[in-house]
């Protein structure tokens, strides 16, 4: 054709010569490069460089393309579709044709390609069939992007394809996942192809498919999106299916990549439905390829000749024939009968390439056997564990861990951690949990493979819709800002941001900070060793030593990896990676905490319920129930202990961080509070007994108060050490509230001293245990309070003197240094706290109590009624302030009340009942400015006093609710007559009161009681049914809360000073002295233990053991549910049914031995009767042989074959006796026997 001159297809068929020896270089077909001279390139090289030069001419020569050869078609009808068309000469490069399809059409390389071969001779079709290539392979594509290759045609089995990529394409909502359907079709085969002849690169062609009979030509399927139009030499027929397979050849040697830092060659899979003969060479040269085929039973044609050979796993020439001629009988050349035949035989030859699917018999879905033949074929070829990762990735693609079990990590295959490295990566980036705990449990070793290079990978690789990605961007922003310029360099690793490219490149300095502000103290020192921190600002980090830094592993991998999978809501993930880490309570705990907050960050609904509803409070609940019950000791050490992974923080602080009340009512951590909270008292001391000591201090040296540790104090404390094996030993570890390495406690050293020295240390240590037992520190606080609030009551009563220099007096002064040392007393709960922060951070925390903000207002109150009570103008004023102040001090005894068993519940009923009362103000202030304006207007219009407009409209209709409603003020006939005024002058000079307005007096009493109806009986009505849900709903969760409440007092006793204020100032003074002279109290924290060495390595391996067998109970609970046992119900069911299923094959192989004994009695009856006579001849013919179903296993190859000899009559017979079509792979087969 004239168009095919000029056109880049027709490149690498010009004759050139070599540019350094002058020879003739030809083109060759097979090699697809130059060939001639000795001066060419190798072969793979000359390959390559062709292709780079195609391609570019390709791009540079796209607008001189031949009309016709290149160009858009618009599918007209329903469908309206546009598609893209190559018109191509069957010679063609595969190299060009895929450089077309994925350079100059932007197709992605695919993840797979399946090439459906057959199929078209099909105008009726069965509906399983069409269901299993409309569903099962569609489903199968869209897993992962797959190209499928077709005829392109809108005639049989391409049409039902198409339209099932149609209906994907209408209901994805992926752009990145798609299903491409290619269509390769020859060009004498397309209806109304001349329309095509007149496409332009720019101008697409208009084309009208229509659904055409059986017959030469069809219309392209415009539910393909590509199509490659192939223009066969008459000389050559089939050059298309020629041309199929060498594109095949070459998309399998390609390389992709799915989502993570691996790639892996393009798997190629054939789909052959039934066939016609003429596709065995086409499969004989795919399978010369290593080109895996599935072939799907019962789909009849040449389909069903090959299942029916391979079941039988023996057979013979004359028994293939036979069966082509049954199921083609429209053939009539016997030598195209005995080349199909030989072909048959090498393509079966090759059955590790071959796969059977037959829908009708097996429950696995099409994916799961696309990927077993992969498997299969690659398993025939090699053993080596590199030859399996592309099957391993694609497996990973379609997270089809089962396959992967049972097929590749079966034990066949030796891999390694090396090997798995990228495969694990990809299963990290793209959530596949199963496949994490696959490779971990075949040699990954998390310790060698993660480093914080691979880690900053992992956060970079977030989805930017993700809620983290949103986080570490507004970080990256900040640090950006910090350097001055968005395009300074940031840390090891970073990339400055490009144009064009909106992604950024986040460090791990962006992935602390953003952990940072969910764990604030938990967190620190998280990734500060990391080049990231170590670059000062304005500085360039990209040094050879941070770089080197980044190849480090991770100190902690598992709980890296939990955090990476807990901040993008990965809760399977992140399950399995707590599962397997350390520190499980607090890995709970900081995970719950993160999703709370991520949980009211998260603007989508979804995500945000998923969020709320993680369970990793209730794993922590239940994991500490299990080391409680195991034993209680080490739980409570397990509280106390500061952990390795989470910065030192204990489990109680991560509790607290994450306000997992829940965990707090746990009886284990309530009988540690409880042990805390009587200090070294025993927790069965009565309070009477408390409170009498307390005001007689030297019962406290007598029995009258018991200890708990005198028993643990007796021992040595150098042996507690030396014996970490004994219970008792770690027992006294982990419950003595003094130091066991002190030598003043041990018996060696009280035994050199005199009887008077070990007396005083008696009498020291048993007061102060007593005073510095945080229920003795209450007991003192609540006693001087009420101290307080009483002298502050005889002030503002009976001695509140007048300004100076008469007042104040002195109870009046003692008060103000009372105020001062309470003062002194939140100063240092606010600044001079154990935590190494910043100023206002300390704040911060400080006043997110409500009740600091109580003491806050009490405080400043105080303090600007005493500077007004100081001045004589201002005096009033600063009696009232210190009114007002009294009641802020008064209402503080609620808090101290909270501690109460009975009042501390009842007390949080009540603040959730203030909420309910806000609201009911909001609907209650509604009617009564409505009410109130109203009856001012119609009641009084001349009156301008602004004191009674708000008197009469606010005030009076709120004593309304109470009853107390003046009907001489409203109702004129309650009116009294007296001496009023409409004057407005001596109404504000107030001569006279003003006179009721009579007019419209009706509408006021309608309004009253409307007015009353709504208030008194609706809204009030209202306010006490939400009390009373508020009280169901609260009662049950109080008990958690007062928990909670306790938790925090107790905390707060705990650190606070013996004496309470006033003489707190003494304790104060003795703490300042101490930390001038840089000497910290030697006080043994109970809420914060630094365990040894030793001990906290088996208290580590007790909590993993406890861990283990509480994961084991919910795998047994989980597997004794409802649920789980119809699922093995319905299992047991499925391997009946299929061991139902063999008994037919059990059935045809006895109805074929039936055959051959029948057979064997009528050979031997016709031996019997040649013998009988003088001849060997006989006068009726031999038996003929049964035919027998598949399955049978008489076959033998080493038996001769059968020589008889039957006339034309007798085979004619047996052709009029054999049913017309197809017999399916059940087809008849002849068994060998003794002719003589």
């Amino acid at each position: 054709m004239p168009e095919r001159q000029g056109t880049p297809m027709e490149a690498l068929h010009t004759q050139r010569r070599c540019s350094r020896c002058g020879d003739l270089l030809e083109w060759s077909q097979e090699h697809s490069a130059l060939l001639g001279c000795q001066c060419c390139s190798p072969l793979d090289v000359v390959v390559e460089s062709v292709g780079r030069a195609l391609a570019g001419r390709m791009e540079k020569d796209r607008p001189h393309w031949a009309a016709g050869r290149v160009g858009d078609i618009d599918f007209s009808g329903a469908s309206r579709t546009r598609g893209k068309f190559v018109r191509v000469s069957s010679s063609a490069d595969p190299v060009l044709i895929y450089q077309m399809l994925t350079e100059q059409w932007g197709l992605s390389p695919p993840h797979l390609v399946v090439a459906l071969v057959g199929g078209d001779e099909l105008a009726q079709m069965k509906p399983w069939l069409r269901d299993t290539v409309r569903k099962g392979l569609v489903k199968a594509a869209q897993s992962t992007g797959a190209w499928i290759l077709t005829n392109g045609l809108q005639f049989g089995i391409t049409k039902h394809l198409g339209q099932a990529v149609r209906d994907h394409s209408l209901a994805s909502t992926s752009s990145k996942v798609r299903v491409v359907a290619i269509g390769i079709a020859p060009w004498n085969s397309i209806h109304n192809r001349e329309a095509l002849l007149t496409a332009k690169p720019e101008q697409p062609v208009v084309y009208e498919p229509q659904d055409l009979p059986h017959g030469s030509v069809y219309s392209l399927d415009g539910h393909h999106s590509h199509f490659v139009l192939v223009e066969e030499d008459p000389q050559r027929p089939g050059a298309t299916s020629e041309m199929t397979v060498k594109l095949l050849k070459h998309i399998s040697l390609q390389r992709t990549g799915y989502g993570g830092t691996g790639s892996f060659e393009i798997p190629v899979l054939c789909l052959l439905v039934h066939g016609e003969p003429r596709i065995l060479q086409r499969m004989y040269k795919g399978i010369g390829n290593a080109t895996p085929w599935l072939i799907l039973a019962g789909s009849g044609g040449v389909a069903d000749i090959l299942v029916t050979l391979m079941n039988r796993g023996c057979w013979e020439t004359d028994s293939v024939q036979e069966m082509l001629l049954d199921t083609f009988p429209n053939v009539h050349h016997s030598t195209d009968i005995s080349n199909w035949a030989k072909v048959i035989q090498k393509i079966l030859d090759n059955g590790h390439l071959l796969t059977v699917h037959d829908p009708e018999q097996e429950s696995s879905e099409l994916d799961t056997v696309i990927l077993k033949a992969l498997v299969k074929a690659c398993k025939s070829q090699s053993q080596e564990a590199q030859d399996f990762l592309d099957e391993l990735k694609l497996a990973v693609a379609w997270n089809r861990v089962d396959i992967a079990k049972s097929d590749i990590f079966n034990g066949d295959v030796e891999w390694t951690a090396c090997d798995l490295e990228e495969v694990m990566m990809d299963a990290l980036v793209n959530d596949k949990p199963d496949f994490v705990r696959l490779f971990v449990d075949n040699g990954v070793n998390l310790g060698e493979f993660l480093t914080y290079g691979r880690l900053q990978e992992l956060y970079c690789s977030v989805s930017e819709k993700s809620l983290l990605h949103h986080l570490l961007l507004k970080k990256y922003q900040e640090k950006q800002l910090l350097l001055g310029s968005a395009r300074t360099p940031g840390p090891p690793g970073h990339h400055p941001v490009e144009t064009g490219d909106r992604r950024a490149r986040f460090t791990l300095h962006e992935v602390s900070k953003v952990l940072k502000d969910f764990l604030h103290d938990s967190c620190k020192g998280f990734y500060q060793k990391l080049p990231a921190e170590k670059g000062s600002k304005g500085r360039k980090f990209n040094t050879q030593k941070s770089l080197a830094e980044l190849e480090e592993r991770c100190e902690h991998p598992w709980r890296d990896l939990f955090l990476w999978a807990v901040l993008q809501n990965r809760q399977q993930m992140a399950n399995y990676f707590w599962a397997m880490g350390p520190e499980a309570v607090a890995a709970a705990l900081a995970g719950c905490k993160i999703l709370k907050d991520m949980a009211r960050l998260e603007s989508e609904a979804e995500s945000a319920r998923s969020m709320k509803e993680a369970k990793y409070e209730q794993f922590a609940l239940d994991l500490f129930g299990e080391c409680y019950s195991n034993s209680e000791d080490r739980a409570y050490a397990l509280l106390v202990r500061r952990t390795h992974c989470w910065s030192k923080s204990t489990v109680l602080n991560l509790a607290t961080e994450a306000d997992a009340k829940a965990f707090f009512a746990h009886d284990g951590v309530q009988a540690l509070l409880t042990k805390i909270w009587w200090g070294a008292m025993t927790t069965d001391t009565g309070i009477s007994k408390l409170v009498v000591s307390f005001f007689c201090p030297p019962l406290i040296w007598t029995n009258i108060i018991k200890y708990s540790d005198e028993e643990v104090d007796s021992r040595d404390g150098g042996e507690q050490f030396a014996e970490l094996d004994s219970m008792d030993t770690e027992k006294a570890l982990l419950l003595t509230d003094d130091d066991p390495l002190d030598p003043r406690g041990s018996q060696g050293g009280l035994a050199d001293q005199s009887t008077a020295a070990v007396w005083w240390r008696f009498l020291l240590r048993r007061w102060r245990r007593f005073w510095s037992a945080p229920v003795t520190v209450f007991l003192g606080n609540v006693i001087m309070y009420f101290a307080f609030l009483f002298l502050f009551t005889y002030v503002l009563l009976l001695d509140f003197r007048p300004p100076p220099p008469r007042g104040p007096g002195a109870p009046e002064i003692m008060l103000y240094f009372w105020v001062f040392t309470l003062v002194l007393e939140e100063l240092r709960q606010s600044f001079f706290t154990d935590e190494d922060t910043n100023i206002l951070k300390k704040f911060k925390l400080y006043v997110e109590d409500n009740w600091n903000k109580c003491d806050m207002v009490a405080i400043l109150l105080f303090v600007v009624g005493v500077s007004c009570r100081m001045s004589g103008d201002t005096y009033e004023a600063g009696r009232t302030v210190l009114a007002l102040d009294f009641m802020v001090f008064t209402l503080r005894l609620i808090h101290i009340f909270a501690i109460h068993k009975q009042l501390g519940p009842k007390i949080i009923i009540v603040e959730r009942m203030m909420k309910d009362v806000f609201f009911f103000l909001f609907f209650l202030s509604v009617w009564l400015i409505a009410y109130g304006v109203a009856t001012q207007a119609l009641l009084h219009p001349n009156d301008p006093r602004i004191d009674w407009v708000f008197r009469r409209a606010l005030y009076r209709p709120y004593l309304h609710i109470f009853g107390q409603i003046p009907l001489e003020q409203i109702d004129t006939a309650h009116m009294s007559d007296n001496n009023c005024t409409t004057d407005t002058e001596e109404i504000i000079l107030g001569l006279r009161p003003p006179c009721l307005n009579i007019y419209a007096n009706w509408l006021v009493i309608l309004l009253l009681v409307i007015y009353l109806l709504v208030t008194n009986v609706l809204l009030l009505n209202l306010l006490i049914a939400m009390f009373s849900y508020t009280f169901q709903v609260v009662q049950g969760k109080t008990d958690i809360f007062w928990k909670f409440q306790r938790y925090n007092l107790i905390v707060e006793y705990h650190s606070r000073p013996a004496l309470a204020p006033p003489f707190i100032i003494i304790s104060h003074c003795s703490q300042l002295l101490l930390s001038l002279c840089k000497r910290p109290e030697p006080k043994l924290e109970h809420l914060e233990r630094e365990l040894p060495v030793g001990l906290d390595q088996r208290l580590m391996t007790w909590e993993t053991v406890q861990k283990e067998n509480y994961l084991a109970n919910m795998e047994r609970h989980h597997w004794e549910s409802s649920e789980e046992r119809l699922k093995m119900t319905s299992s047991k069911v499925q391997s009946l049914l299929r061991i139902v299923g063999g008994f037919k094959e059990q059935e045809k192989r006895m109805s074929s031995m039936e055959s051959e004994v029948k057979y064997c009695g009528e050979v031997l009856s016709w031996i019997a009767e040649c013998f009988a006579q003088s001849t060997l001849k006989c006068d009726r013919e031999a038996p003929k042989a049964p035919r027998t179903t598949a399955g049978s296993e008489a076959c033998s190859s080493k038996d001769p074959a059968p020589q008889t000899v039957v006339d034309k009559e007798v085979k004619g017979d047996r052709k009029d006796n054999k049913p017309a079509g197809n017999l399916g792979y059940g087809a008849d087969k002849k068994f060998p026997y003794i002719d003589k």
